[in-house]
């Protein structure tokens, strides 16, 4: 006949070294979250950068070509320099703001930031609650 203490004791090592098994896996899940997270945040930061420099080297040469574009008008139309004046002023405040309303559009994104982590929990989650239904039926 086998000793109840012995049999006790080796229920009690099985559930422990479980608990160490899930907890390790879900040390090694977490990780792999994070560093997922983090690779999404090293991406959403390129993303912004580029955005920003393309936006700044557009403003900048957009600038400069319509100087040059209404010095040039002013110097072969001189006689019409109010007019110029009036009507370029009026285009360069419609632009800007079609300008912005564009910019407002960029910055809107159709996907939700983080659309991968969160994916990939929702199917950490889901096989979590398959696993657990596994577990309840085979007691």
């Amino acid at each position: 006949m086998s000793d109840p203490t012995v049999s006790a004791g080796r229920a009690g090592r099985g559930l422990f070294t479980g608990t160490r098994n899930g907890a390790l896996a879900l040390l090694g899940s977490g990780r792999t979250r994070l560093e997922l997270l983090g690779n999404e945040l090293k991406e959403e930061k390129l993303r912004a950068v580029r955005l920003l420099l393309w936006s700044q080297i557009m403003v900048f040469c957009l600038a400069l070509g319509t100087t040059l574009l209404v010095a040039l008008l002013f110097a072969v139309y001189w006689e019409y320099r109010v007019v110029l004046l009036a009507s370029s002023g009026v285009l360069f405040i419609a632009c800007s703001g079609l300008a912005y309303v564009a910019l407002q559009r960029s910055m809107r994104r159709p996907e939700h930031l983080f659309a991968a982590s969160l994916a990939q929990l929702e199917e950490d989650l889901r096989q979590l609650k398959q696993a657990a239904g596994d577990e309840s039926r085979a007691d």
